[in-house]
């Protein structure tokens, strides 16, 4: 069937329905043919009106990337990604899973230098042609087994959550679907016979990520952090115990369940009392055992060893932009042995001038136009025309600071796969805040700085 394609190779003067049958023949077979026919219909339908494109593609695919091939390009969408079959994923992911790696991730692809219109190139226009990509692994973060979990059945959500988490997983060709929340991160075959005191999967110098080697360099810092992190621990919504530091000589933390005193590198839950407690928080607190350790690497970077048998819950907006999700998105479980990263300074850093930014830029705007100055579409500077004014201008101290914190839940998950919506609904869970990132936002905000949110009148 393949020869036959070739040797009958369509070009963009043929009918769609010929183009998408020569294509199709060229699959992969990690996605379903219905979705495959979607995106592939949906695709040629748009490069109809750019022949020499849609004649590349054609090139492209049916020579599986031996002869060289121009870029192939579709609108860029404002938050990048592209709907297909009632699934959103990133258009070049979709192609290239489906021409060339079915079980590709987002973070694996790395475009070639000749590419013009690369997705990591932010430009109007998105080159999806797939051997304009390279498959790289990440050095920053271990995507061995990721999967994706779509909402369980109901019968399956309460149940087993003590028990060993290692149920059936659904394939990641479901990655991209928007009902999809907890992004789960078992641990890799690696990870699982080295010691704990030994980082598995990296040295530290490997630390960051091909995903950030962009980003602008951090300022150095005017002092040092005494401790690199402050570690609050909640029961529901209430805090329990003294808020923990934990020194920057000290780059590694446990937090676990133990009874022994807290001190140094180690932050013992199980001598925390609470005359709150309810039966199904102490239930929960048994099964914290070794807990986590928390690692600070290079000037601020963290990653999470699970040293329980049980699943711990992270909410971690690097993570979320590794997985192509929205800030806060999603929930991040992280397997028994499993060693991730969970944060990096340099995103935060960047995210956090991006933000400052957009919110002054949008103050400016809606003071004018309080004032009777209207600006044009174009003088907003920055922010993207869904975006309201008032909801840029909305953006507080708050929601920066949140770009420096870190949440865990033990045990207990959370979000629209489990029966508890927030994280504060889980018996027992951390807040971690990091100082480093902490620092450069109040230098941030000193050079930028943004009022707190007001209504209008």
């Amino acid at each position: 069937m393949d020869n036959m394609s070739i040797t009958n190779t369509p070009t963009s003067n043929d009918a769609c329905l010929s183009i998408v049958h020569s294509l199709m023949c060229h699959r992969q077979g990690g996605e379903s043919e219905t979705f495959a026919k979607r995106a592939i219909e949906s695709l040629v339908k748009k490069l109809k009106e750019k022949k020499d494109e849609l004649d590349s593609l054609i090139t492209a695919i049916t020579t599986n990337g031996a002869h060289p091939s121009k870029c192939v390009t579709i609108q860029r969408t404002l938050d990048g990604r592209l709907q297909v079959a009632g699934r959103k994923g990133f258009p070049h992911v979709i192609y290239a899973r489906l021409w060339r790696w079915p079980d590709l991730h987002k973070n694996e692809l790395k475009h070639v230098k000749y590419c013009q219109y690369a997705f990591d190139l932010k430009c109007d226009s998105v080159c999806v042609n797939p051997y304009h990509y390279e498959r790289v692994v990440s050095p920053g973060i271990d995507l061995s087994g990721l999967t994706l979990q779509s909402s369980a059945p109901s019968s399956m959500l309460v149940k087993d959550e003590y028990v060993h988490d290692y149920e059936a997983q659904p394939s990641l060709s479901s990655a991209e679907g928007h009902s999809v929340q907890t992004i789960q991160h078992p641990p890799s075959n690696r990870a699982s016979t080295e010691p704990y005191s030994t980082p598995a999967m990296l040295a530290p110098t490997e630390a960051s990520t091909t995903s950030t080697t962009n980003f602008p360099n951090i300022p150095v810092a005017s002092t040092t952090p005494e401790y690199w992190c402050s570690i609050a621990y909640f029961e529901m919504d209430v805090q329990v115990g003294e808020t923990f530091k934990v020194p920057s000589s000290c780059p590694i933390v446990t937090v676990d369940g133990y009874v022994d005193p807290s001190g140094g590198d180690r932050f013992c839950l199980g001598q925390l009392s609470n005359v709150h407690r309810t039966e199904a928080i102490e239930r929960a607190r048994l099964h914290i055992g070794k807990g986590v350790q928390l690692e600070c690497k290079g000037e601020g970077d963290v990653w999470v060893r699970c040293l329980s048998d049980h699943a711990v819950f992270v909410q971690s907006y690097y993570l979320d932009r590794e997985a192509g999700r929205a800030p806060g998105d999603a929930v991040h479980k992280i397997y028994p042995s499993a060693y991730i990263k969970v944060f990096d300074l340099r995103q935060c850093h960047r995210q956090m001038q991006q933000q400052a930014a957009t919110a002054q830029a949008a103050a400016a705007a809606q003071a004018a136009a309080v004032a009777g100055n209207i600006p044009g579409p174009g003088s907003v500077g920055g922010i993207a025309p869904a975006i309201s004014l008032s909801a840029a201008a909305g953006i507080g101290v708050d929601d920066l600071r949140r770009l420096c914190i870190l949440r865990m839940s033990f045990v207990k998950g959370w979000g629209p796969d489990y029966p508890r919506q927030s994280i504060k609904e889980t018996p027992c869970w951390i807040e971690i805040h990091l100082h480093r990132a902490l620092q450069l936002l109040d230098e941030v905000l000193h050079t930028m700085p943004i009022a707190d949110p007001q209504p209008l009148d």
